[in-house]
């Protein structure tokens, strides 16, 4: 499939069927994702598969807690956008995604933060040619998740991918036309 095709194709998912994918799909689409240009080809990134419910449980609490906090300060904009959404800080997708990907990025290479997110774009279009959908799900403070890992200092959590198979029937969100985010020889 053409990358563009898969591009408009693709969408958030937080819903899933219970049929769990093979892992030899995972391991496909994250040896696209380790395709990623990175600077001075540091391949800075780490991807932990999840596929224990125990962990999958305690990963989502630990991010229920940040998420709590993160809602009782949160206001304005944004806050009227979660509500309007249907937002809330339960992540039910955490443990009902038969697998969870975390990405890591190792904060001393260089360009460790681009290259990361990078690599997460290849695996977001690789998932989705093999027909698995999910969020790039970012949580308030990655800290809790990383000492659960036993992260080594170095690597910080990006984000959570829960995946799975879609099970998730809210359309993709519009996308903006070409020209209102294009320009040429300035802003």
């Amino acid at each position: 499939m053409r990358v563009l095709e898969l591009a408009k194709r693709r969408k958030t998912v937080r819903q899933f069927l219970p049929e769990r994918p093979s892992k030899d799909d995972l391991m496909k689409a994250i040896k696209a994702a380790k395709e990623a240009p990175s600077g001075m080809n540091a391949q800075p990134w780490k991807f932990v598969i999840i596929d224990d419910d125990w962990l999958k449980g305690k990963i989502r609490e630990l991010c229920e807690e940040e998420e709590k906090k993160s809602y009782s300060r949160t206001k304005g904009d944004l806050m009227a956008w979660l509500n309007a959404k249907g937002f809330k800080p339960e992540k039910p997708f955490l443990s009902e995604a038969p697998y969870l990907i975390l990405v890591f990025g190792h904060t001393r290479a260089p360009y460790w933060l681009q290259s990361t997110w990078i690599a997460v774009g290849y695996l977001l279009l690789a998932l989705e040619e093999l027909g698995l959908g999910t969020v790039t799900y970012t949580p308030p403070n990655p800290k809790p998740i990383e000492e659960l890992l036993k992260a080594p200092p170095e690597y910080k959590l990006q984000t959570i991918l829960p995946v799975g198979y879609p099970a998730d029937p809210k359309p993709k969100y519009e996308r903006k036309k070409l020209e209102d985010v294009v320009s040429f020889n300035g802003f």
